[in-house]
């Protein structure tokens, strides 16, 4: 149907009525949105067009813009190639709208033509096309805009992130004319209006595959970045982190180790369990300083430790936060200059679990705490594998021992759970036996934690644990629940390829206990066979199926259970066979 469509408007977009043109590039914006790259083999068609409109005397100014706004969206959904033979005929006019009296015409060329910049010299792939004569056309009309003080904000803003694309796409082409640029840059971050903008595009410029030179701007620039993560505005204060990041990851010869300490004072305040998302980014900027600039990070480490221990200790810290922090650890234990080596983080992070008293307490902490407690120390001992044996016989110890409050337990299994996921623990020979000792104990959690160590320390180990689990649960009915837990953690943590030979068992196992009269147990039942089915759904999918047809009630209530979770967040395979059998 594009063919047609453009044949049709093609006339149409050189006549005098606006209203016809306007109407026109309405249908072409929608078009290029809906399928992008479908105007491909047509821009030769439209490039006339679009010139007459934008250069034409007699169009209005809501003419141009709509003009101006299609092909912001044609440049964007199109391959920068197809625009490369019209960009001689196309960019002159463009730029007269920069200099357009009406600010609404000028912002909408400065979003073009930024996007333009990108097309004229793609950089994330290798282009023949001569980016060099275009540069003396896009920078002057730039510039001018860049400069003027008395200028409506939206195109303040747009004239800075318009210029950042140009100095990242053409740096290398501006010689004599860049330096005073940033200095211009450098005094729109001085300004409470302009800075959010020019903080993105200085992080723009930054990243630049042209390792552009801004020495001569960060020796005033950095202290001005360091202040704004002082300011009570959220964007700017993860917008000057990201900027600070790539800084650091890209200019570390040019920083003296002075600029980086103003910076490093202002950190420890940003890390609170009042805000995770920026909490997180410090982090992520406290992991790209411990592996450039080692020594800078020992001299706060101490002040920065404080408050990331009591984030790991906070019920609130999960997902993204909690990465943030493994991958701060084992940064810093890799640094070798941190006064805090690996058994003093090890100590303090357990150290608000050992405490909590006799062996008659109940957990202190949050449920969640334990768990980010053991990812934190897993995480260790994998950075540092000459220390990690000996953390594992220490937990070990700690759950054999009649002394240890239900906290340390629950903690040493959790711990245990992490290492063996990715680890074969069966050097640790009575691991299985103090593992199976626990299912006995008073407490809920130490139960539940040790079943969910069982699960993951099998996964590591399939050979050895999983048929010794499958015969544990046809045998051992006061244990059956705890071992179902166990078996479903083998289920959704083991590669499909794994599991492949232990399928047909686990399957027969589990039909057996579907009738099971226990409701908890039914449950769990079910969630096994849904992510037991994800492993082969074309297989067990129909399988799963034929089922509904057969048993009690109790069979098949728990069959539809099941399906429930063969429904994931992320696409699997089984999405298409499951359109057949839902509805």
């Amino acid at each position: 149907q594009v063919p047609n469509i453009i044949k049709a408007l093609h006339k149409q977009l050189k006549e005098k009525s606006i209203k016809s043109r306007q109407g026109c590039f309405s249908l072409l914006t929608e078009l290029a949105s809906v399928l992008p790259g479908c105007l491909a083999d047509h821009i030769p068609a439209l490039i006339p067009g679009i010139v007459f409109s934008l250069a034409d005397k007699s169009s209005s100014s809501n003419m141009r813009i709509d003009t101006l706004s299609f092909l912001h969206v044609l440049l964007c959904n199109h391959q920068p190639e197809v625009f490369h033979p019209h960009i001689k005929a196309l960019l002159p006019s463009v730029v007269t709208c920069i200099g357009d009296p009406f600010y609404k015409i000028t912002s909408e060329a400065l979003l073009v033509t930024q996007q333009l910049v990108k097309v004229i010299r793609p950089l994330d792939k290798p282009c023949i096309f001569d980016a060099k004569p275009y540069v003396k056309d896009v920078f002057p009309g730039t510039l001018k805009r860049l400069k003027a003080a008395d200028i409506d904000q939206e195109v303040k803003e747009r004239a800075i992130s318009c210029m950042g694309q140009i100095i990242y796409n053409l740096g290398d082409h501006l010689s004599t004319d860049l330096q005073p640029t940033l200095k211009i840059f450098l005094e729109r971050l001085k300004n409470e209006i302009t800075r959010l903008t020019t903080v993105k595009a200085l992080t723009l410029i930054a990243s630049s595959p042209l390792k552009i030179d801004l020495r001569p701007i960060l020796g005033e620039g950095l202290p001005i970045l360091a202040s704004f993560l002082r300011k009570n505005q959220r964007a700017l204060k993860l917008s000057t982190l990201n900027a600070l990041d790539i800084l650091v990851k890209n200019y570390s010869d040019s920083l003296k180790p002075a600029m980086i300490e103003a910076v490093l004072t202002e950190l420890p305040v940003l890390i609170t369990e009042n805000d995770m998302h920026v909490s997180q980014v410090t982090i992520m900027f406290l992991t790209t300083l411990a592996k450039v600039y080692p020594s800078c990070i020992s001299k706060i480490s101490g002040s920065v430790l404080a408050e990331i221990f009591q984030l790991v200790h906070s019920p609130l810290l999960q997902g993204g936060a909690l990465n943030a922090i493994i991958d701060f650890f084992q940064a810093l234990v890799l640094t070798k200059t941190a006064a805090v080596g690996y058994s003093e983080l090890v100590k303090q992070l357990t150290a608000p679990v050992y405490s909590s008293g006799s062996a008659g307490a109940s957990l202190t902490l949050h449920k969640q705490a334990y768990h980010s407690i053991a990812k934190c120390v897993a995480a260790l001992s994998s950075a540092c594998p000459k220390e990690a044996p000996a953390t594992v016989n220490q937990f070990v110890q700690d759950v054999k021992s009649p002394k240890s409050s239900p906290a340390v337990q629950v903690l040493a299994f959790l711990f245990l759970a992490e290492v063996g996921r990715t680890t074969n623990l069966s050097a640790q020979r009575e691991l299985r036996t103090v593992i199976l000792d626990a299912f006995a104990s008073p407490s809920e959690e130490v139960k539940s934690a040790a079943a969910y160590a069982l699960g993951n320390v099998s996964v590591g180990n399939l050979k050895e644990y999983l048929p010794f689990m499958l015969k544990e649960i046809g045998s051992q009915p006061k244990r059956q629940y705890l071992l179902l837990h166990s078996l479903k953690e083998v289920i959704s943590s083991s590669p499909a390829d794994g599991l492949a030979p232990y399928v047909e068992d686990i399957w027969a196992l589990l039909f057996k206990h579907c009738e099971c009269t226990e409701e908890g147990t039914r449950n769990v039942v079910a969630e096994c066979l849904g992510k037991l089915t994800l492993v082969n759904p074309a297989e067990l999918l129909p399988r799963l199926r034929k089922q509904l047809s057969a048993g009690s009630p109790h069979a098949r209530s728990t069959v539809v259970t099941a399906i429930k979770f063969t429904i994931t967040d992320q696409p699997q395979p089984i999405d298409a066979l499951l359109k057949g059998c839902i509805g």
